[in-house]
């Protein structure tokens, strides 16, 4: 994974964010453990860093969930990001290419990672990159990974990861879009290699919002094939916090059709600030998601359904606040 952090270089007079992230989910239960490192940078103020750990758990309800801020930031030896003081009894978490280890709150955790699959690039040019638009970056460095290590948290509960599924991801830019989803899924019954990466969002332009756009990919019995794009046809979006159902287009006549159903009182929330201030974004998140896909290759004529119990990462990020899902009472970085 030849991940190059963002942050370093960013110019002192300009805002920006970063984040690097992972999820890993049980193959047996509906557990799944989602560890983010984030970056906010205002305008001709200090990047400040952010840990966030959140466990969710089908049996328990509401996810367990903390976050510690820093001013404490800097790129690690060989690893992507460092927030705070990590080690025993300070506060702070570092991930690299294959591992992820920290504190936070009364969660500890050492995971290793293993990718699976190669970078996914969501953007389809490079040179988009570097350009100024999108304002938002996104790739997946493990689009599939396996995770092993062990979690605590308070009550001496223990979290043994044996052979995990997930991802890892990365994205950086100047805003969040105006709106959002990312889906991510694994664990399918009929195919347990498959894995499906999608984000989609809006922005605003001259005050009025763009269609949704799609951008990522499926893997399917050894294909990888594109998702979305500008100029894709056949794109129809209805979302809610309880869920969504998907019509992405792909590559030479992919079509992809997901639904997803949140298992009820599973749901986290978390506010997310603007770079350049403002009002931000409610995000919902929820990372052991049923997910049922109906998918019709390049070349096939019988669609093949594909359906995970709890594989699927939602989260739909959005301007709104009466959604109904409780947000956690985090600061502003």
């Amino acid at each position: 994974m030849d991940v190059k952090p963002m942050f370093p270089s960013a110019p002192a007079r300009k805002g920006m964010y970063e984040s690097f992230y992972l999820r890993a989910v049980s193959p047996r239960e509906p557990v799944s453990v989602w560890i983010r490192h984030t970056v906010n940078k205002p305008p001709g103020e200090r990047a400040r860093g952010s840990v966030w750990c959140t466990v969710f758990d089908g049996a328990r309800g509401r996810p367990f969930m903390h976050k510690l801020s820093s001013d404490a930031l800097s790129v690690p030896g060989g690893g992507w990001i460092e927030v705070g003081h990590p080690g025993e009894p300070a506060q702070g978490a570092t991930m690299g290419a294959d591992s992820a280890s920290g504190a936070c709150g009364a969660a500890q955790w050492s995971l290793r990672v293993a990718a699976q699959e190669r970078e996914l690039r969501h953007l389809p040019r490079e040179w988009l990159y570097r350009a100024p638009l999108p304002r938002t970056k996104l790739t997946s460095p493990a689009p599939a990974a396996s995770f092993d290590g062990e979690l605590r948290l308070a009550g001496d509960r223990e979290i043994a990861l044996d052979d995990w599924r997930g991802m890892v991801g990365h994205n950086w830019g100047a805003e969040h879009a105006e709106r959002w989803i990312w889906l991510h899924g694994v664990g399918f019954e009929q195919a347990p290699e498959a894995w499906l990466d999608v984000a989609l969002g809006r922005v605003k332009i001259a005050g009025r919002m763009t269609p949704w756009v799609a951008s990522g990919a499926l893997s399917i019995a050894g294909r990888r094939l594109r998702i979305g794009g500008l100029g894709a046809r056949g794109l129809h979006v209805a979302e809610s916090p309880q869920g969504c159902a998907l019509q992405l287009p792909g590559e030479r006549g992919l079509m992809v059709e997901a639904r997803v159903e949140v298992p009820a009182g599973t749901t986290a929330g978390w506010h997310y600030a603007d770079p350049h201030g403002g009002a931000g974004h409610d995000v919902v998140n929820c990372s052991i998601a049923a997910l049922a896909l109906t998918v019709t290759l390049p070349g096939e004529r019988t669609a093949r359904s594909l359906t995970s119990a709890h594989g699927g990462a939602y989260e739909l990020g959005m301007r709104e606040r009466d959604h109904g899902v409780a947000i956690a009472p985090f600061g502003e970085d």
